[in-house]
């Protein structure tokens, strides 16, 4: 693994009079795992775009996996990176199978679209024992809980053995048991052998579980804060994020949870 998985300098992203990102330094290193916090349209999904070449920056630079973005094959890339979403789970096609959709992660596509290897279609009937879908192999992804369809792209992306997985409000539609299921898994794949690095973005930091080791805060396309949960998941810190006053309290088991001090 490179030392620098991840490092944007000067990001700046503009559309016509409209500064959405500005001036953004991020640094992940190899053995993080990071957050990504700040209210609706502060710019969270547009930095995560940036990374994977979905959006070119009006002005800086981007380097993930030790390869400078304009240098290098983007597709090449990608087959690095997982990615986990609600958007990705609406692109789905309804009638792929839990198994195929677990599959065409090692093919980074939407579906199946041809006979896959059989060692890759007993790594992900294995995958699936481990990510509680054994009983749902053969099931259309339409027909999935939202749970489940959740835990069938976090082994497709499991499958592929990334370097760098991407989370992108994956428990947003999740209920409370739901969120905890995901959350173990998430925290299994973190402590394997072959882990990636994570980039979690999330609204509730109640979902920033213990293995996490830093954030990055932002508001209005900047930076407010950068650094380890202890610098960052601070009542000061989201107070000024969110543009409320927020009280942040760890808890016994490492979790994190903000309250509204009116409250």
């Amino acid at each position: 693994m490179v030392g620098s998985v991840i490092e944007l300098t000067g990001i700046v992203l503009k559309r016509g009079p409209l500064t959405l990102l500005n001036g953004i330094d991020w640094l992940v290193e190899s053995g993080q795992h990071w957050a990504l916090l700040g209210p609706n349209g502060a710019g969270k999904t547009l930095i995560l775009r940036i990374v994977t070449g979905y959006v070119w920056p009006t002005d800086g630079q981007v380097t993930v996996l030790g390869h400078r973005l304009g240098r290098y094959d983007l597709r090449k890339l990608r087959t690095q990176i997982g990615w986990v979403s609600q958007a990705l789970a609406d692109l789905m096609p309804g009638h792929t199978s839990v198994k195929e959709t677990i599959v065409s992660g090692y093919l980074a596509s939407l579906g199946l679209y041809t006979d896959p290897e059989p060692e890759m279609v007993a790594k992900a009937e294995a995958l699936a024992v481990d990510f509680g879908l054994a009983g749902v192999l053969d099931r259309p992804f339409a027909h999935l809980s939202s749970g489940e369809r959740q835990r069938a792209l976090l082994a497709r992306a499991a499958l592929a053995e990334p370097a760098l997985l991407i989370l992108d409000e994956p428990m947003s539609n999740l209920d409370m048991g739901g969120r905890e299921l995901f959350l173990d898994l998430l925290t299994d794949l973190a402590e394997s052998p072959k882990a990636p690095t994570i980039i979690l973005t999330t609204h509730n930091i109640l979902e920033i579980a213990p293995f996490m080791t830093s954030a990055l805060v932002i508001s209005q396309g900047e930076v407010t804060k950068a650094g380890p949960l202890s610098e960052t998941l601070t009542s000061g810190c989201l107070s000024q994020a969110f543009g409320l006053d927020l009280r942040v309290e760890r808890t016994n088991g490492g979790r994190y949870v903000a309250y509204s001090n009116k409250s």
